[in-house]
């Protein structure tokens, strides 16, 4: 299984897609089809567009995004380049992101001199796909908080076709979507707790601008004429839709913001009909596992959330967690014994330091360690006493 967690993942993929045949992307629609089929455009990756199995069960937000990343960022080489050449895709990658760092200003760079492209690309796309939230945030609402990454897949398409990006042009396409997320909310017939949190949400993925509400109150209002590009069109005509997307329909005016925003970018009624349904078909299928329609109870999915966040990283590591903590027969017993009863003020504290000792040793689990990682302990306490030898929890007075 590729683990976007372990070195090595990017140079994995590409061994096991060498072996299986996948149809290049017909056009610009087939590629732009075909992507947001897999959720990447909306932050919320629900496939991959590959020939190769990719299991999303038993995986981090955040490894799924790396995968989706490198997977959208070569099918537009495949796109541009009709070739399934993954050694000069990571080249061209890595070149590609080297342009977008300013120039004097590359902290990374004599760490990275001595790595191969993969390990490059790897650390670049761990990068890319982190966000400015807080841990709590991070678990209730890592939908959108990556929609913005396919500024990115714009940007090197142009560099494929160019040899070069034009100036500021992330600058300026994020610019636009923000601009257009921010009318497109001003246009909905009623507010709902989703909004502000949307803009919260952008306001957390914004990477090239510093996010604000601009004083925009008509399309007339904004200038459009940067986008030449039918994939820049088709973006943001879909995420202003999923900003307008509420009660699983899209109210009069609101699709007449939507057509009036076609008109404007020239795209025919018919697209911005085809994108209305989609959005609605792909909100109701996934709207249970996608935190920002789930806005009422955020401490509830922050918990669910977590709990299988950790649970993950519990099966991963079970040899090796179960090793450390048979090595201290008084955590055993403790742990064995919060199964029947609850512990005492000063034992629920030795079980604390001895399981934050424990995680030191096992890098996996140092999260646990980091600011916020008192929020996962207890889960992660919780969870030990399942994984104990059913023989131990047995005679565990003696």
């Amino acid at each position: 299984m590729i683990n976007p967690s372990v070195p090595g993942w990017i140079d994995k993929f590409f061994t096991e897609f060498s072996q299986s045949e996948h149809s290049f992307p017909q056009n610009e629609t087939d590629f732009y089809i075909r992507t947001r089929t897999t959720g990447f455009i909306f932050g919320h990756i629900v496939g991959f567009d590959a020939a190769i199995s990719i299991e999303t069960e038993d995986r981090f937000p955040q490894e799924i995004s790396k995968i989706g990343m490198l997977n959208t960022l070569f099918q537009v080489y495949r796109l541009i380049r009709k070739t399934n050449q993954s050694e000069d895709f990571i080249q061209e990658a890595v070149a590609f992101y080297n342009t977008m760092i300013p120039k004097g200003f590359n902290p990374l760079k004599k760490v990275l001199e001595s790595h191969s492209p993969s390990s490059k690309l790897e650390k670049i796309i761990h990068d890319r796909v982190q966000t400015n939230e807080d841990l709590f945030s991070k678990n209730f609402s890592h939908v959108i908080t990556n929609a913005l990454l396919f500024i990115d897949v714009l940007a090197f398409k142009k560099h494929l076709e160019k040899g070069e990006i034009p100036e500021k042009y992330s600058n300026k396409i994020e610019d636009i979507v923000i601009s257009i997320i921010s009318l497109s909310l001003k246009s909905k017939t009623g507010i709902s707790p989703h909004d502000d949190l949307l803009l919260k949400l952008f306001e957390s993925s914004v990477r090239y601008n510093k996010f604000s509400s601009k004083k925009l109150t008509t399309i007339e209002d904004l200038d459009l004429s940067y986008l030449s590009d039918n994939l820049e069109k088709y973006y943001v005509i879909d995420l202003a839709g999923i900003s307008l997307w509420s009660d699983e329909k899209v109210e009069n005016e609101e699709r007449y913001f939507l057509f009036k925003l076609g008109e404007t970018l020239q795209i025919s009624d018919a697209v911005v009909l085809e994108s209305i349904h989609f959005i609605n078909e792909f909100i109701v299928q996934y709207q249970s596992e996608i935190p920002y329609f789930n806005f009422s109870n955020p401490v509830k999915h922050f918990y669910e959330q977590t709990t299988e966040s950790v649970a993950i990283l519990i099966n991963r590591n079970k040899s090796r967690l179960l090793k450390e903590i048979t090595e201290s027969k008084e955590l055993m017993q403790l742990l064995a014994k919060s199964t029947v009863k609850d512990l005492n003020k000063e034992e629920k504290k030795k079980v604390k330091r001895q399981m934050l000792d424990i995680c030191k040793t096992i890098p996996s689990l140092t999260i646990f360690l980091l600011p916020g990682g008192g929020l996962l302990l207890p889960i992660l306490i919780k969870f030990i006493p399942k994984m104990l030898p059913s023989a131990f929890n047995e005679n565990i007075d003696d």
